[in-house]
């Protein structure tokens, strides 16, 4: 009796015995274990044998290369065989094959031990086989799964950056294999929701989920924490509002309404609109909120300035012309290296093509004033192209034209209260903005002027920005809106135009 108990226990409850080494093998099926190379270390140590996991070509997928008869594993990875024990020189060998996921060739699992494999050592190797086949097969379905998301991202991106350069046609043929209708609308508005760069994968899946996939959802290339959404439906604002006050440090810029053309406008309106959603605290806002300067100017004298400035590019042909005021709206906004990322092509030709619009403009992007000007040149074309005029009727001649365009009482009333607003500071802050921009946004040149440290300005100019609801020391619009305030307010000269950059190939002048 006392035998029996005894042989009892040594089959059931031994360290190491069937109950222990099943449940010790199934663990490693669980999700926070699901490791290939953890299963074959472990494997070696419950069979107390040398382990490795190959392919018919001899890459070590894992465990410790073993010397293995080259026409046994062709064999074996063909499917002639499905597994081998036999004894070589000393050695005792179990190989067994393994599945993989098609393409993928089919691997061999081998076991050396310097004893002969018995029933339980054996019932290890055929069982770990099976637990490798599905982890291996687990592997490459995440594997295919993360290529297509990947694949579904780069795409989405790449229709975002053919609408920047207004290839809508184009942008159109690409959405509608995976995302039919998405882009069957004329308008769209355009967000930028803001997270920590840790945050922003997450985010973009709930931006998905909470338009329900009816919005081109990027995951911005310049901007760590920034996801662009192209949203044609109007409910998308409300979607996105309502998911951003619900998650802790993360804010929301949208811009107005604008045709498909205007993507590359749009994106800058959200982009000015999240910098003054940060100082909200329901943490979102929409371009369309505030009063913009050209919506002030007489339509018929801006029409007619606006295409006097940038007749000199009318005469390229139309896809060049549209790539470079397309690169150029985007390069005012942003530095040539986000630029770049955001078009999809290399920082030097960002540059290049913003050269040659100086050229042909004759102008110079390192003058505040020349950039904010041509800025409102640029928006103001867009929304020409999309209702041209029945002739050129209306179009200012003169050098001056600029400064009738904004001498207009309601600019100057709008130009009176944003600048207005800094004047209860005793620091003096409108004086200080007023000489940065002069000097080119450069605060050591202003520094200098002012009799003061290059610090002190900084701290002047991040003053401001509360203030007048808008982000002053990255270019754009906000930037430009303040610049031309102070040209309204005369507190700076006009700027030279058609005049000024005439040493590169395009200019009138060259030679």
């Amino acid at each position: 009796m006392a035998g029996r108990e005894d042989g009892a226990r040594q089959s059931g409850t031994e360290p190491g015995g069937d109950a222990d080494w099943a449940a010790r093998l199934l663990d490693h099926l669980r999700p926070a274990g699901r490791d290939v190379h953890r299963v074959v270390a472990w494997l070696a140590s419950a069979a107390h044998a040398s382990v490795s996991l190959q392919d018919g070509a001899g890459l070590l997928l894992a465990g410790t290369r073993t010397p293995l008869d080259e026409d046994l594993v062709a064999d074996i990875t063909s499917g002639r065989i499905a597994s081998a024990a036999l004894e070589d020189r000393g050695r005792h060998l179990r190989l067994v094959r393994v599945e993989r996921v098609h393409p993928a060739p089919a691997a061999v699992l081998a076991v050396t031990r310097e004893t002969p494999f018995d029933r339980r050592a054996a019932d290890i190797v055929t069982h770990t086989a099976q637990v490798v086949e599905l982890l291996l097969a687990g592997q490459e379905s995440a594997a295919a799964g993360h290529r297509l998301r990947r694949a579904t991202s780069d795409l989405r991106l790449a229709i975002l950056q053919l609408l920047m350069v207004e290839d809508t046609v184009s942008a159109r043929r690409v959405a509608a294999g995976l995302w039919p209708g998405l882009l069957d609308t004329d308008t769209a508005c355009v967000y930028v929701v803001e997270s920590g760069p840790r945050e922003r994968d997450r985010l973009a899946e709930e931006c998905l989920a909470a338009t329900g996939e009816r919005a081109l959802v990027v995951r911005c290339p310049a901007m760590d924490g920034h996801v662009i959404v192209l949203a044609p439906r109007d409910a998308a604002g409300r979607e996105l509002r309502a998911l951003v006050g619900g998650l802790p440090g993360v804010f929301l810029g949208g811009s107005a309404r604008q045709s498909l053309a205007r993507t590359a406008t749009a994106y800058g309106q959200a982009v000015s609109a999240l910098a003054v959603a940060r100082f909200r605290p329901q943490k979102a806002a929409v371009y369309a909120e505030r009063t913009h300067p050209e919506r002030l100017m007489d339509p018929a004298e801006l029409r007619g300035w606006t295409a006097r400035l940038l007749e000199p590019l009318d005469t390229l042909p139309h896809h060049t012309r549209a790539e470079l005021l397309a690169t150029t709206r985007l390069g005012l906004e942003f530095t040539a290296v986000n630029t770049a990322k955001i078009l999809g092509v290399s920082r030097n030709t960002v540059r290049a093509r913003m050269d040659r619009v100086e050229a042909l403009l004759r102008t110079d992007f390192a003058d505040l004033t020349a950039r904010a000007t041509v800025h409102l040149a640029l928006n103001a074309q867009a929304g020409l192209d999309e209702h041209p005029a029945d002739d050129g009727a209306g179009r200012p001649q003169g050098p001056g034209c600029l400064t009738g365009l904004l001498a207009g009482p309601a600019l100057r009333t709008w130009a009176g209260d944003l600048l207005g607003r800094l004047e209860p500071d005793a620091r003096n802050l409108r004086r200080t903005l007023r000489t940065w921009i002069a000097e080119g946004g450069n605060a050591e040149r202003a520094a200098r002027r002012l009799g003061v440290h290059a610090q002190t300005v900084r701290e002047h100019v991040r003053s401001a920005e509360p203030v007048l609801e808008r982000q002053l020391l990255a270019t754009g619009s906000d930037l430009y809106e303040v610049v031309l305030a102070h040209l309204v307010a005369g507190d700076l000269d006009p700027p030279r135009l058609h005049g000024t950059k005439t040493g590169h190939p395009d200019s009138p002048v060259h030679g």
